[in-house]
């Protein structure tokens, strides 16, 4: 207890009595000796305390290094795991390309095969509905495909003929079927045939036919400035003294030839020298009234562009009636009119003949809206859906 150092507080608290002053140096030189052996101590503690510390820091230092080179090792084995894997997935990722191109192939080839499938279906489907369907109803699908043809066929050529021939024959195929359902549409097929053929649409083809033949005669037309011999005429007339004679002998009674003087056989032979005489006087005169004096100033080099300005209005009024306007093929028509009244010879038959036809082809050139068979296509439709 003795080398333990003095406590100040504790010392003055719990020291017991003083000593007598006899002792006093002897305490005095163990004070000493506990001092001078403390530093001594604690150097030693610290030392060992330190080597410990130092210990423990080799000690964690060593095992970090093993545990970074643990760690270490164990990066290297994941990312070679890591590159692996990646390897793996890319291959697997290749993989699954090529098979979802094979499968999209294959749904391509699958859904071709799907809609021929369908196709084929809705062809079988409307097989079986036009065979299942009744003669009646394949009657009036025929009749309103034919008059639906034929109507086309009336626009496009403008005659009414196609679509009353398509309603005779539809009238026809009906008669032939005793059904009651089918009456109301032949009924209706008879009304509208009798509306069709009160139309009086205009046959384009005759009429063009008539102007051709117009425009053939031109150049054969003769001018009131050159009008044409009439040889026929002059040789009928010359003709007829002569077969007035032996037509008044023949009515005399018979004589005796004795009774037959020279002076009535003069008398006839002056009287037939007479007759020819006058006949041709008559040829070698003509008066003929014209209401248009500018025919007669017509030069013979001007009747050929005349003419050819008649043929270009015939040719247009031609076209216009080809191509459905009326108005202008009407136009056209009246100049014509004009002109073959007005510089054209009307005594010659020809050119009658000619003005004539001009004339029909411009009272028939009109235009007539064909007929639509509205009440035949209604009771077709009525009687397809049963009503």
């Amino acid at each position: 207890m003795a080398d333990q150092p003095a406590v100040p507080g504790a010392d003055a608290a719990a020291a017991p009595p003083a000593p007598p002053p006899t002792a006093a140096p002897m305490v005095h030189t163990n004070l000493g000796d506990a001092a001078s052996g403390l530093p001594g101590r604690w150097i030693a503690a610290g030392a060992a305390v330190l080597a410990a510390v130092s210990a423990a820091a080799l000690v964690l230092a060593w095992n970090t290094q093993q545990r970074v080179k643990s760690f270490e090792a164990e990066l290297v084995k994941r990312q070679q795991d890591s590159a692996g894997l990646a390897t793996e997935a890319r291959t697997l990722a290749h993989q699954a390309e090529v098979t979802a191109r094979e499968a999209a192939a294959r749904m391509a080839l699958l859904e071709a095969r799907v809609a021929e499938t369908s196709m084929q279906r809705t062809q079988f489907e409307e097989l079986i509905q036009s065979l299942a369907r009744s003669r009646d109803e394949n009657v009036l699908a025929d009749v309103e495909a034919a008059i639906r043809v034929a109507l086309q066929q009336a626009a496009i050529t403008g005659s009414a003929e196609p679509l009353v021939l398509t309603l005779k024959y539809a009238d026809e195929r009906l008669a032939r079927y005793n059904q009651p359902r089918l009456e109301r549409v032949r009924r209706a097929v008879a009304q509208d045939l009798e509306r069709t053929r009160a139309a009086g649409v205009t046959d384009i083809t005759m009429l063009t036919i008539r102007l051709d033949e117009v425009i053939r005669q031109v150049d054969e037309l003769p001018l009131l400035a050159a009008p044409e011999r009439r040889t026929g005429a002059a040789a009928a007339a010359k003709e007829a003294p002569r077969t007035s004679a032996p037509a008044a002998s023949a009515a005399a009674p018979e004589r005796p030839a004795g009774d037959a003087g020279w002076s009535e056989r003069l008398a006839q032979a002056w009287r037939h020298f007479a007759e020819q005489l006058w006949v041709e006087v008559k040829d070698l005169v003509r008066v003929t009234r014209i209401e248009q004096p500018e025919a007669m100033l017509v030069a013979p080099e001007q009747a050929f562009f005349l003419r050819e300005n008649l043929k270009l209005r015939l040719l247009n009024a031609r076209l216009a009636l080809l191509s459905r306007q009326f108005d202008a093929a009407q136009s056209d028509l009246r100049d014509a009119q004009a002109a073959l009244d007005r510089y054209f010879d009307r005594g010659s038959r020809r050119v009658v003949g000619a003005s004539d036809a001009v004339r029909q082809v411009m009272g028939q050139s009109r235009l007539v809206n064909t007929p639509r068979p509205d009440a035949t296509l209604a009771a077709i439709a009525a009687a397809s859906a049963g009503r």
